[in-house]
């Protein structure tokens, strides 16, 4: 298994723990941050688009599946209309990692974190976020905007997430 860590610099030598933002982490740790690729998918954007991604696991019910999912498809990543240019000319890189000095932290979304630097062992450039989507077999939707989507996802039995939000246009 590897770790991964997606970003729009494409020449990081060595990640550095850094204080994180979150309120529900101890502000004093610095940490490195990873996923797994289960989860990598929800990535796969420019930083700041607002997304809300899900995907099915054993806990999802028919009628969930079959309210959120075209035929064959098992993950989604929703993102606003406004997103799509920043899409198709936003260069990704795909940094991978061992996972040995990561701890999972929340299992969920697929995060993973280290309080020690980490030197990744590739990095791949995505010039196509959209064909690396779906190589992915991830469906993208696009909406104009995403608080109805985010809103039924958080009341379903789907794995889901929502990412960026404060960057999403306001509720209708």
């Amino acid at each position: 298994m590897l770790l991964f860590h997606v970003s729009e610099e494409p020449d990081i030598p060595r990640f550095y723990p850094r204080l994180p933002a979150r309120r529900d982490l101890d502000p004093t740790v610095g940490l490195v941050w990873a996923l797994d690729e289960e989860h990598l998918p929800n990535f796969l954007t420019p930083r700041e688009c607002p997304r809300v991604a899900y995907r099915m696991d054993a806990h999802t019910t028919p009628e969930d599946a079959q309210r959120f999912f075209s035929p064959g498809s098992r993950h989604v990543v929703v993102i606003e209309h406004d997103w799509f240019p920043a899409m198709l000319h936003t260069v990704l890189y795909l940094y991978a990692f061992q996972p040995e000095g990561f701890s999972l932290q929340d299992a969920t979304a697929g995060y993973y974190a280290s309080t020690t630097a980490q030197t990744p062992l590739s990095c791949t450039a995505i010039p196509d976020i959209f064909q690396a989507q779906f190589q992915r077999k991830v469906e993208l939707r696009l909406v104009d905007n995403l608080w109805e989507t985010a809103d039924a996802v958080r009341h379903s039995t789907l794995q889901w997430s929502l990412c960026r939000m404060r960057s999403a246009k306001p509720r209708p």
